[in-house]
């Protein structure tokens, strides 16, 4: 357990008073087998679970009696077979004491607590699941099929979760601070790879992997590592690294409780970018430091992406890629063409902070909601930032085959686009840039002490410095 007692307390405390009513029933992970029940995958605790418990053991849950206060840690204790391979670990009795939680009570209790709260016409609150052990589990205690748990989950759980999580507390910025570093690490020594000869997309894969575990970790998702920086979740293939293209590498860690880290640079494989790739590289750094400029308690971060995709469209249309009326082109969603993402999206636990909740919940409000068009429809954050929020800030500029022949065979925004130069940008592939945002008091900061370097005139610095180490 990371934090103090009084901190899984105080949060327990104030998600009752935020439910107000009912029987909240919070489910953790079980194992998960990798080919054969005992073959497992390392172990990851639900992220609300650990957030509210701090225990990371399989086969737990809680439950959380609003009206009466009563808490209880609901896990079997295991037997001697499993201390023979696994080792002791702590008893119910234990963990329940250790997280300040009143009562245990074995699994088999669960399904008594939730019939008697519902028979007595009770609310039985809980999360949507994204398990399908926990979804046969919750079907099995409620009776609602998986198909329908999702809708049935309660909304006001999910609004108090995130109302919670949503915001940082100086003890979990610290944490993420240590995911920056890790994500430092592995970022840095990707680049150092990316310059050697003979290097392959899957051996920079290998070697993140390897970082994050070195340190008692994860990846926060599965590493992209790709020449292909204009598909967007390009994983690692079997290529050798090719002199003159770009290497896209977005990649983090999580610490041990799960707080983690998002990165994203885009390298020069021979070392240095050619003049066509500093053009769009720059483009992107700009966009990138002005969301550092307008982020701040008070903003939407919807205007924060608005405005960074009214800076690549002018800056697009001085390289003569895009043209017209630069406000014209952002509201018809031109730009969508070369940035058919969002700027960010919450960040903490979860590499993309509770989106098993619902993004429109996480990300949105009663007063910003998600858009339908095309490109800002992927922005996962838009509402208004508070000091505590953490979000991504990730800009990039893409050149999509697929994509570029599509809007140009329907004359897809065609008064802003000018394709006969675009397709000429059909090889290029596309560029990323990412670090992670904390909102404070007075604007925001990129969390870790350490930075990545991402600026052109830092990046080929860092990679002549390594080529003649």
């Amino acid at each position: 357990m990371l934090f103090h007692q009084n901190t899984y307390v105080d949060r327990r405390a104030r998600l009752r008073t935020l439910v107000g009513n009912g029987l909240i029933v919070l489910i953790g992970n079980n194992d998960s087998p990798f080919n054969y029940p005992s073959n497992t995958y390392k172990f990851r605790q639900d992220s609300s679970f650990l957030y509210f418990c701090g225990q990371h053991r399989d086969g737990l849950a809680l439950a959380i009696d609003c009206e009466s206060g009563v808490e209880t840690l609901i896990g079997n204790d295991i037997d001697i077979d499993d201390i023979i391979w696994t080792g002791p670990v702590p008893s119910m009795h234990d963990m329940a004491a250790e997280s300040g939680i009143g009562q245990t009570a074995p699994m088999s209790e669960l399904a008594r607590l939730i019939q008697t709260a519902k028979v007595a016409g009770r609310k039985v609150h809980f999360l949507p699941p994204y398990r399908h052990d926990t979804m046969i589990q919750l079907m099995d205690l409620t009776g609602i099929h998986p198909s329908q748990q999702r809708e049935a989950a309660s909304m006001e759980l999910i609004k108090a979760v995130i109302a919670l999580r949503n915001i940082k507390t100086e003890e979990e910025i610290a944490e993420l601070e240590r995911a920056a570093l890790i994500g430092y690490e592995m970022h840095t020594a990707a680049m150092r790879l990316a310059v050697r000869p003979g290097m392959t997309e899957a051996y920079i894969g290998g070697v993140l992997d390897g970082i994050a575990a070195s340190h008692g970790s994860h990846v926060s998702f599965q590493s992209i590592v790709s020449m292909h920086g204009e598909v967007l979740h390009g994983y690692p293939s079997p290529k050798v690294l090719e002199s003159g293209r770009l290497l896209l590498v977005d990649a983090g860690a999580e610490t041990r409780e799960h707080y983690c880290s998002d990165h994203t640079r885009t390298t020069p494989i021979s070392g240095r970018y050619t003049s066509r790739q500093r053009d769009i590289y720059d483009i992107v750094v700009d966009a990138h430091d002005l969301a550092l400029r307008h982020a701040k308690p008070g903003v939407r971060y919807m205007d924060v992406h608005l405005a960074v995709c009214r800076l690549i469209t002018e800056r697009l249309k001085a390289l003569g890629l895009m043209k017209g009326d630069t406000d014209e082109a952002v509201a018809a969603g031109a730009h969508a063409l070369f940035l058919p993402h969002g700027l960010g999206h919450a960040m903490g636990m979860d590499v993309h902070d509770m989106e098993g909740l619902g993004q429109s919940n996480v990300g949105y409000d009663e007063e910003t909601q998600p858009s339908a068009q095309f490109g800002l429809a992927s922005l996962r954050f838009g509402r208004r930032l508070e000091v505590g929020h953490v979000v991504t800030d990730e800009p990039g500029i893409y050149f999509i085959p697929d994509l570029i022949d599509l809007w140009r065979s329907k004359g897809t925004n065609k008064e802003f686009l000018n394709f006969d130069l675009i397709e000429t940008y059909k090889d290029f592939g596309g560029i990323r840039i990412e670090d992670d945002l904390l909102i404070t008091a007075d604007g925001c900061r990129f969390i870790g002490e350490k930075r990545i370097p991402y600026h052109a005139q830092d990046v080929e610095a860092f990679l002549q410095e390594n080529a003649e180490a």
